[in-house]
């Protein structure tokens, strides 16, 4: 079974999101907003992709950080705190594929995934 991770109004995920569904694939949505972070899935992800690709430093929520938590983010530890406690930084979609994990939309990817 296969579940994207993500937020529904993020431009990646929708994209993903009706990327799948054009090729008929379902999938499970986790919503980061209303479910929160699956804290117990954040160190696989770590371990699959690195926390430095699962932090999202490009986008508007850390941008928006104070400069002292932006720079105490430096090891896996201290990003995972940071994902949990501000859901919108984390790179989306995370998916999780059922035999790998993948983050960010990647056409070429996931076609040859599927």
């Amino acid at each position: 079974m296969i579940t994207v991770y993500g937020i529904p109004n993020c431009d990646t995920v929708k994209k993903a999101r009706a990327w799948l569904a054009s090729r008929g694939v379902t999938y499970t949505f986790h919503d980061f907003k209303k479910q929160g972070v699956p804290a117990e899935r954040l160190p696989t992800w770590q371990k699959a992709v690195g926390w430095e690709k699962l932090l999202n430093r490009q986008g508007t929520t850390w941008r928006k950080l104070e400069p002292q938590l932006q720079a105490a983010t430096t090891d896996a530890s201290s990003a995972q705190t940071l994902m949990l406690a501000n859901p919108s930084v984390i790179k989306r979609p995370v998916v999780d594929w059922g035999i790998g994990i993948t983050v960010g939309f990647d056409e070429a990817g996931w076609t040859a995934r599927l």
